[in-house]
């Protein structure tokens, strides 16, 4: 018999971009199809989770620790979310106290050790805020927690430029921690050429364009009424589509150690696609 492997998984991206809503409704999707996942939300705004809750503002690992010390218990910190979703957030530091990144390592850290990563998980994920920029929110890849990256993009300039940053980032840890690229999500923001160009950015990289999710309001819908798209409206073509992301990501088997764009070469498409006029116009 084999033994069952766990993936974990960690989503990048550009603040705002819809990581935490991408990947509520792609975990809403893998449970559908029969799979535990365990959705870790590293994002000091706590909202990562939100959806897979209906709304509950849940007590994040840091607040808890800091009302209880060390004796916390997995129930205080776990909260079972649409379809048996495990949900935890990280929650950050009293503002302008401290990193906001140490959320993630205590979060981790703690989970293990209260033996939340049960044999009968089949997935991971790690909702994390932004772009690398600091070692707390690199830590899912720096030591080698999350063993599958995925990168949230759009046709959008910063997007791309976030992304990049990102498979930097990777890059760096992958001899290390055993790190790869899995691809690129699209979540379309119904930019011209939008498909074409995440193709050609995900091929310069080395890796692949996943998925590309189509702009739907009904996502927006969806979200006033604290749900994800499966649970709100589960016969609709959105629903549809992140199921197949869901299914994409299932039975991905393309991992890679991205080759990171020089900011010319980066450029240089920007202007190929249209989103930048000439690349000299940039330059100081």
């Amino acid at each position: 018999m084999t033994e069952k492997k766990l993936r974990q998984i960690a989503i990048y991206g550009k603040g705002g971009i819809g990581k935490s809503t991408t990947t509520q409704n792609l975990t809403a999707g893998l449970s559908e199809s029969g799979k535990k996942v365990l959705i870790v939300g590293c994002d000091p705004k706590a909202d990562s989770t939100r959806l897979l809750l209906g709304g509950l503002a849940q007590k994040t690992v840091l607040d808890t620790l800091r009302e209880t010390g060390d004796q916390v218990a997995l129930q205080s910190i776990m909260k079972a979310g649409y379809n048996g979703i495990q949900c935890v957030e990280s929650g950050g530091p009293e503002p302008g106290v401290g990193c906001a990144g140490r959320g993630i390592i205590t979060s981790i850290g703690l989970l293990e050790r209260l033996g939340a990563y049960t044999e009968d998980l089949d997935f991971v994920f790690y909702d994390v805020l932004g772009d690398v920029v600091c070692g707390g929110f690199a830590m899912p890849i720096r030591e080698g927690k999350a063993k599958e990256i995925y990168i949230v993009a759009s046709g959008e300039m910063m997007a791309l430029y976030a992304a990049n940053n990102i498979a930097k980032g990777i890059k760096r840890y992958a001899l290390k921690g055993g790190v790869r690229l899995g691809g690129i999500i699209c979540n379309s923001r119904n930019v011209d050429r939008e498909i074409e160009l995440l193709r050609a950015f995900a091929k310069e990289l080395g890796s692949h364009l996943i998925y590309y999710v189509p702009r739907d309001n009904i996502v927006q819908h969806a979200e006033i009424r604290k749900k994800t798209v499966i649970e709100y409206r589960p016969d609709t073509r959105q629903a549809t589509e992140y199921r197949q992301l869901a299914k994409s990501i299932d039975e991905n088997t393309h991992f890679v150690i991205p080759e990171p764009m020089t900011q010319e070469r980066l450029e240089e498409i920007l202007v190929e696609f249209g989103l930048m006029d000439k690349v000299e116009d940039y330059r100081i």
